[in-house]
């Protein structure tokens, strides 16, 4: 067994008081050795370890702090325990327990900063990701044979099929509310039957595509980034690179195309059903037989309203599949980054879906197409 940590001083070259140390410096042989240095009170120049047997983290913080207390040269290390000394002379800082406080402005300033940033990063990285998404279909389009036909069905029935349900309710509750509001407003100067126009128009180039994307972006897009995510959690996302199986095109592109193709049905369908709701308000409520309303529909709407929510659609569709699958794909360390990237997929495509919305408005106006 090795010596006990012990100390002792003499003289050295010039004179200097020399404080050495010897045998074991680990927190099993220190002993009292810590607090025999404290009663030490003659001077120090330097500290030996040159006859040091072994000395682990807690050695090298004893003769660290008592160095430093006197103001000594610590020698005699080399190798590994001089670079152990070294990482404890490193750590040895002071811990600040509060931050340093800042005005509001400065903070609030900051936070518009951060939020900034971060933005542009997720807006360049979505630009990335759509650009890898349309060389995957390109690489589909070139070799047939690796497109995932009953993936993409399945995502045809996720998508599409289990939604009819939630936005056939959803929008004839929104033309019955349509219609009603229209009533009592258009009811003070008398305009009661231009209330058809306005769940006609309104339904089939605004309402009806936008509230049919954000529905799904809530309930398909949320689902694309938590699927996705747990597949990066359980590195099956990694295993699947391994085997060289693309990601980008088993599980990306089905369900983007799915949103794609399914979003202008959806749409029209939720169109059709609001118009419905309105219909039977109009009916109840100013006398206005199905048959008369028919007639007014097809009368007061242009085709180019329903052409407007056709091509909205697919594009919402897009912005709602690469957005989830986005998100998802940046999922990292552990399962409470599912939630919030879930959650980002939601709002970023809502807001991207309405962003957009804004963007045709402007440009069907520009076109003639109002």
């Amino acid at each position: 067994m090795s010596a006990a940590a012990d100390f002792s001083a003499d003289s050295g070259d010039g004179g200097a008081q020399v404080l050495r140390f010897t045998g074991d410096l680990s927190l099993a042989r220190l002993g009292d050795l810590p607090s025999r240095l404290e009663r030490y009170d003659g001077a120090v120049a330097s500290v030996d370890l040159s006859q040091v047997e072994r000395i682990d983290t807690i050695g090298a913080w004893v003769v660290h702090r008592f160095a430093r207390e006197r103001k000594a040269e610590v020698t005699g290390l080399s190798g590994d325990a001089q670079y152990l000394l070294d990482q404890v002379v490193a750590a040895d800082q002071p811990v600040q327990m509060r931050p340093p406080s800042r005005s509001s402005f400065r903070r609030v300033l900051g936070e518009i900063g951060d939020a900034t940033a971060h933005s542009a990063r997720t807006a360049l990285g979505l630009l990335d990701f759509m650009g890898a998404t349309l060389i995957a279909f390109g690489a589909v389009i070139r070799h047939p044979k690796r497109f995932r036909f009953n993936a993409t069905v399945q995502r045809f029935e996720v998508v599409g099929v289990s939604a009819l349900g939630i936005i056939g309710l959803m929008s004839f509750l929104i033309g019955i509310v349509i219609a009603q509001q229209g009533a009592v407003q258009l009811r003070q100067f008398g305009a009661e039957a231009f209330t058809i126009n306005l769940v006609g128009r309104i339904t089939l180039r605004e309402l009806g595509v936008l509230m049919t994307a954000i529905m799904v972006a809530g309930r398909s897009g949320s689902a694309f980034a938590a699927q996705l995510g747990t597949m990066q959690l359980t590195e099956e996302i990694d295993a699947m690179r391994t085997i060289g199986v693309s990601p980008m095109e088993a599980l990306v592109l089905p369900r983007t195309i799915a949103a794609i193709v399914l979003m202008p049905l959806l749409g029209f369908y939720s169109s059709v059903i609001a118009i419905i709701g309105g219909g039977l308000l109009c009916w109840f409520a100013l006398d206005i037989p199905p048959v008369a309303y028919v007639a007014r529909i097809r009368e007061v709407v242009p085709i180019t309203d329903l052409f407007v929510g056709l091509i909205k659609a697919p594009v919402f569709g897009a912005i709602i599949a690469i957005a989830g699958c986005f998100q998802g794909m940046q999922v990292k360390g552990d399962a409470e980054q599912v939630g919030l990237k879930t959650t980002s997929a939601v709002v970023q495509a809502i807001f991207m879906v309405i962003v957009v919305d804004a963007f045709f408005a402007v440009f069907f106006e520009q076109i003639g197409w109002i």
